[in-house]
């Protein structure tokens, strides 16, 4: 990386996530101007009320599936990378179908619906792999070796066959036991 303190690299995303927040509250206002003019306030509302609805049912329903997934990933000794992934998109698509406007319901249904939500996924870790590149981290020195002290250096010895291995000296090195097959 950068020899840049890590505020001066992130100066920007304040003013990026406000000017995104107020253009997606103008084109939410405009669609359900749009809407409203064209069909009528009632129905407009109507239809919001639905989605909000259709919004908690979906998010209740993919939400219990995806919780599912995350324990029997975990259970079997998997790593839930895909199923973590698929609860966050549950959560944000419901959190955006229960949200008033026919764009944030858009956004919502595509992660929230089973069938759209892989090509959610894929896209979100695409960026995120793009931004990784971008910045010039490297994944490879996120990993944890060993901690010093805890490898313990040693040999393996063939016993003679018929022979029994003698009792090693009394160290506190020297771990005793049996391998089991």
């Amino acid at each position: 990386m950068t020899g840049a303190t890590p505020g001066r690299q992130r100066r920007w995303l304040l003013p990026v996530l406000v000017t995104l927040f107020i253009a997606i509250s103008v084109l939410e206002v405009w669609l359900l101007t749009a809407v409203g003019s064209r069909i009528g306030v009632l129905p407009t509302l109507g239809i919001l009320i639905a989605e909000a609805f259709l919004g908690a049912w979906l998010m209740r329903r993919e939400g219990s599936k995806a919780w599912t997934a995350l324990v029997d990933a975990y259970s079997t000794g998997r790593m839930p990378t895909g199923q973590l992934a698929d609860a966050a998109l549950v959560l944000v698509g419901g959190i955006m179908l229960i949200l008033p406007g026919f764009f944030t319901d858009l956004i919502g249904l595509v992660c929230l619906l089973p069938w759209t939500r892989p090509a959610a996924r894929r896209l979100i870790g695409f960026l995120l792999a793009r931004h990784v590149a971008r910045t010039g981290l490297d994944l490879g020195s996120l990993r944890t070796g060993f901690a010093p002290g805890t490898v313990i250096p040693g040999e393996t010895v063939e016993d003679a066959p018929g022979t029994a291995a003698p009792k090693p000296a009394s160290d506190d090195r020297v771990i005793q036991g049996e391998i089991e097959e």
